[in-house]
């Protein structure tokens, strides 16, 4: 099965941020947009008061609810059972767009099987969603006339992940909704560049422009470019690393711009692992946890001290320029792998030299050599240039010089000519809680705080906004632990434990809880699950067993 290969394959948007306020339906989804995504959050809350209906599917009550027309809090872990549900009642009530099914969609009947037995009644006693109200859910969204889905680590950070996009993306087919103005299946990227590592081809199984390294023609196409011998073997992804360092399979480590050690679902597993390596080099603006187990620092320049671009969730990619110098001995990132390879080869023919520019204290090839290159490996960037990104920001594909870009993908015709409609079985969460572990877990972030605090606990006014690690608990659940409100508890896991205040609060349903994952001295990642999807291997750090203690 091939796919939605632009949509699946590379996370993006397939529609734009400003589209949200074109929209007649939002379905968001394992999204707390406002305080992860607040701009386009903002774009929401717009387009709800001009009219929009907002479906928000969450398993805690957000922000986001108070805007909402209809909203479902979802056990943890259960969302492939609801998009499921979802797809059945509009097949079961006769409101899919039967004219683009046939024109653009395959495997309809094998996907129509596999929901047969999906009824609001099944996945009820699954999520805990009313009947009823997913009922008035799937018929909302499948009138609107331009139907948008916006989700994020809520949805793919499950052993499912990879079966809950493609049960988004079947909603979205049935519906007519790709390739159409204020609509689309939306992934909401976590960073500024995070598109674009994804589009250069920071996944081990991809060349550049998600062209398979396993694929003959792109191994003698990037042999070429690159003037070098290409392996056809898929590298680790990176929650396959510890295991192979652990099991000895990988001695050395050079880490950029991430924190592990408080990242990573079981992080004490990470810590162990990295503690036992030959050589951990860590490239970071500021000395993070995981740098401080490293051999070798380098010290990299933030984004406003080197140039370059940048491709945000929408695909669209503009130029970064240079504001301040990098302080100190701190260089951008892509004269650091310059001056590290130039090394290198100067070691094998027995000399060293990178010229430095004086002015810009930066190494050759520039990032402007390197975006030319760019436009020779991928198709849909060939048309884009420095001298364009002067005067305009392109969206991919933009495949000639005088391509206006791409705002909205899938207009007409899919990559793969139709879209797979794929057959999903929902299978469940790794860990469920049990008589020692009776509480589910589920992690996210706050408005102030971003991702392990690197640069946000560095700020006194977003510090104190959110200064503590916290447990939201259901007073039910408090009440039978005879907690109050502020008071000091243990949160225990399989795998680690914590101490943290506790929120007595009725944003999450009795039976589950939730911690923000920012605090280093209360990590969250220290309980959850590092069980891989076994497609895309992403852990399922959204969902875990644990128990709730007061401390004595």
């Amino acid at each position: 099965m091939t796919g939605l290969v632009t949509v699946l394959g590379s996370g993006a948007m397939t529609n734009t941020i400003n589209g949200i306020l074109d929209s007649d339906v939002m379905l968001v989804i394992g999204s707390n947009t406002t305080e992860t995504h607040p701009i386009i959050g903002l774009r929401m809350l717009t387009a709800a008061k001009k009219g929009s209906k907002l479906i928000v599917a969450d398993p805690r009550r957000i922000k986001l609810c108070d805007s909402a027309t209809l909203s479902m809090q979802q056990r943890p872990g259960t969302d492939g059972a609801l998009i499921n549900s979802l797809c059945h009642v509009i097949l079961r009530d006769g409101l899919e767009d039967k004219e683009y099914i046939a024109k653009r969609a395959e495997n309809f009947d094998a996907f129509k099987e596999s929901i047969e037995k999906c009824t609001p009644e099944w996945a009820e006693k699954i999520t805990n969603v009313p009947a009823s109200l997913i009922e008035e859910v799937a018929h909302t969204f499948a009138k609107g006339e331009r139907a948008g889905i916006y989700y994020t680590m809520g949805i793919t950070q499950h052993t499912s992940g990879t079966d809950n996009v493609c049960s988004l993306a079947n909603l979205a087919v049935i519906t007519g909704n790709l390739g159409k103005e204020g609509a689309g299946l939306n992934p909401l990227r976590g960073q500024n560049n995070v598109q674009g590592a994804s589009d250069m081809g920071c996944n081990p199984s991809f060349f550049p422009g998600y062209q398979k390294c396993d694929d003959k023609d792109a191994q003698e196409k990037f042999a070429k470019i690159w003037d070098c011998s290409i392996t056809e073997k898929p590298g680790l992804m990176a929650t396959e690393m510890g295991d192979a360092i652990t099991e000895g399979k990988l001695a050395g480590l050079w880490i950029m711009g991430e924190n592990p050690v408080l990242s990573d679902p079981n992080s004490s597993h990470a810590q162990k692992a990295f503690e036992q390596l030959d050589c951990l080099v860590v490239q970071d603006i500021f000395l993070t946890e995981t740098a401080e187990l490293a051999d070798v620092v380098l010290p990299a320049a933030s984004f406003a001290e080197k140039d370059g671009t940048f491709a945000n969730t929408e695909r669209k990619v503009q130029r970064v320029r240079k504001a301040v110098p990098p302080p100190g001995d701190a260089r951008d990132d892509l004269s650091i792998i310059n001056m590290v390879s130039n090394r290198m080869l100067g070691n094998q023919n027995g000399g060293f030299n990178a010229t430095i520019d004086p002015v810009f204290h930066t190494v050759p090839p520039f990032a402007s050599d390197i975006f030319e290159e760019i436009t020779t490996c991928w198709i849909a960037m060939a048309g884009m240039s420095y001298d364009r990104f002067e005067t305009e920001s392109l969206a991919w594909p933009c495949p000639e010089k005088d391509h206006p870009g791409t705002p909205v993908l899938h207009k007409g015709v899919f990559p793969r000519g139709k879209a797979w409609l794929s057959a999903i079985t929902w299978n469940g969460p790794d860990e469920n809680p049990d008589e020692e572990y009776p509480l589910i877990l589920t992690t996210g972030r706050v408005l102030y705080q971003y991702h392990t605090g690197t640069m946000t606990r560095r700020s006194e006014v977003l510090e104190s906004s959110a200064p503590s690690a916290y447990v939201e608990m259901n007073p039910a659940d408090a009440e039978g632990l005879h907690l109050t409100d502020n008071e000091m508890v243990r949160a225990t896991s399989r795998r680690g434990k914590i101490e943290l205040a506790v929120r007595i609060t009725d944003r999450v349903d009795k039976g589950m809880v939730f911690i923000p994952f920012h605090y280093k001295e209360a990590s969250a990642n220290l309980l959850t699950n590092d069980a891989l999807d076994p497609k895309c291997k992403i852990p399922e750090a959204k969902v875990c067993a644990i128990k709730i203690e007061k401390l004595v």
